[in-house]
């Protein structure tokens, strides 16, 4: 905003006519920047149901944004047996994380029979009089019974009898009894309904106390028959960019900077116990392409489990053998409570720590920042891990970007390692590579304003203002390393970078340098014995 005097240069499609005081905006010389978001996760695999609100999508497999636990349980059902996803779910959300992508992927299919619920009687002797069943297979069927008032007290008791199909109302059936007769529920009710039928009805001698022939008011949700389990191959999990499904199908969710597919054990582990390690580098491996061809996530991979120290490391260097800078492994797995247990012995449940692990990622980025090493950080909701590691053996597993989970008694159970799997060493630690994919991201979508503007040096100018005032934000608090601004960083955008060639193609190249902070993975104290002076 400016205050402009009588005859400053202004815009020819402006006047001045007549004296006074002119208020006009200026836009200004630079951008401002504000880092992205670095704690969006995304977890494919298995989900008791799937939300039911879009009819384009009616298993639910499409990605869907949960920000709660309580959201969670209704969109996608409570932890239940068999299925990974829900315990990671509810350990990122324990360990500090906000905002997550769910992409269910179907491991059941519906069973084809009839939903059917037993209408209980007032009077408990009675026990279920009637068993209402639907007419279509699997449906999504209430009934809501209803008592009718009558004047006659020698009368049977009726009732009303409403069909609420897909949450909406869809039939209502008044003045029905469970004694013989013309309005006898059975009678009524298949011969007019075309959602439910009565398929079966206890007799019931109409010489009973009215009190008695009443059923219990309230609305009863027929039950589905257990769905049928299918087959899940490596495919499903991969899913289709097309469809919206699997992995690929988080191509719509540019936000999400990390993945996890904690439910590959659910598949792939065999009828004799054993787990498919195949399918496990097929499935990782797609996981691993997905995030680099993003080029802004990171793959949270979780190791095979019930593995020993020297096999993890013969798997990860002879079969698994990835070399990505977008992909970090924890092993091993953690022991959480499981409040489905049926027994005593099943209350603690060994799951995939890739969920907890991301929760942990968010909470560090909240609290100090992305350029922070994920790791010496405590695992909230973790009972024990699968085995303890020693010193040695994690010496043998930490070259190979193997991070492990370790306990340390009353320091807690903590993450003790920050590696990529890349061999490169410009990428060997996590917080490098998150910090780099977080300022690319950054600088991609603030900069959107340059494009199609005129390509001189004033848009050269306003680049590298807009980016060196980001960056030394990041130099301040800490992100980079360097004792000034200089050191951190440099920003080159002028005619140096830009020929005349280049402009003539419609290109603007800038080029940006970062110095970033490494952790400190090794800290050295090396002391000596002080020898006495003879002085």
């Amino acid at each position: 905003m400016g205050l402009v005097a009588q005859g400053k240069a202004h815009n020819v499609a402006s006047s001045y006519l007549h004296p006074g005081v002119y208020v006009e905006e200026v836009a200004s010389g630079s951008a401002t920047l504000s880092a992205g978001a670095t704690a969006i996760a995304a977890f494919v695999g298995f989900t008791e149901k799937g939300p039911t609100d879009d009819p384009t999508d009616p298993m639910g497999l499409k990605p869907r944004l949960v920000t709660s636990w309580s959201q969670f349980e209704d969109l996608y059902g409570g932890l239940i047996p068999g299925a990974m996803l829900p315990h990671s779910v509810y350990g990122w959300f324990n360990n500090g994380g906000g905002v997550c992508y769910i992409v269910r992927v179907a491991h059941i299919e519906p069973a084809g029979e009839p939903s059917m619920k037993a209408l209980p009687a007032n009077d408990r002797t009675l026990g279920q009089p009637v068993t209402i069943e639907s007419i279509e297979p699997d449906a999504d069927i209430s009934v809501v019974v209803t008592a009718e008032e009558s004047d006659d007290d020698d009368a049977p008791a009726s009732f009303t009898v409403t069909v609420v199909a897909d949450g909406t109302e869809a039939e209502s059936f008044t003045n029905v009894t469970v004694v013989p007769g013309d309005r006898n529920i059975e009678t009524v009710v298949n011969a007019e309904s075309e959602k439910v039928r009565v398929a079966t009805l206890e007799a019931i001698d109409p010489d009973f106390d009215p009190a008695m022939t009443m059923l219990k008011p309230g609305t009863f949700p027929l039950e589905k028959a257990t769905p049928n389990p299918v087959e899940v191959k490596p495919k499903a999990f991969s899913g289709s960019e097309n469809d919206r499904t699997g992995i690929n199908g988080l191509v719509i969710a540019d936000d999400v900077t990390m993945v996890m597919v904690p439910d590959l054990v659910t598949a792939a582990t065999m009828e004799d116990g054993s787990v498919d390690l195949g399918m496990w580098k097929k499935v990782q491996t797609a996981l691993i392409d997905h995030c680099e061809g993003a080029g802004n996530r990171m793959a949270v991979l979780d190791a095979p489990p019930g593995m020993s120290v020297q096999q993890i490391k013969e798997w990860r260097s002879d079969t698994a053998m990835y070399d990505s800078a977008f992909a970090a492994l924890y092993y091993p797995w953690i022991k959480v409570d499981n409040p489905v247990a049926t027994n005593g012995a099943d209350s603690e449940l060994l799951v995939p720590p890739s969920g907890h692990v991301a929760g942990l990622w968010a909470r560090v980025d909240g609290e100090r920042g992305v350029h922070k090493a994920p790791a010496n950080e405590v695992l909230r909701g973790v009972l024990d891990v699968e085995m303890p590691i020693t010193d040695k053996e994690q010496g043998l597993l930490n070259p190979d970007g193997i991070n492990c989970i370790r306990t340390f008694g009353t320091r807690g159970i903590r993450v003790w390692g920050a590696r990529t799997l890349s061999s490169n060493t410009d990428w060997t630690y996590i917080p490098v590579r998150r910090l780099f994919n977080m300022i690319e991201t950054t600088i991609s979508d603030g900069t959107q304003f340059a494009v199609f503007e005129p390509n001189d040096w004033r848009l050269w100018s306003r680049l590298t203002r807009t980016i060196t005032s980001f960056l030394t934000g990041l130099w301040r608090d800490g992100a980079l390393f360097g004792e000034t601004a200089n050191q951190a960083f440099f920003v080159k955008c002028d005619a140096e970078t830009n020929p005349q060639d280049q402009i003539d193609r419609g290109m603007v190249v800038m080029e940006v340098g970062i110095a970033p902070v490494k952790p400190a993975e090794f800290v050295i104290f090396r002391i000596s014995q002080l020898q006495e002076s003879g002085e």
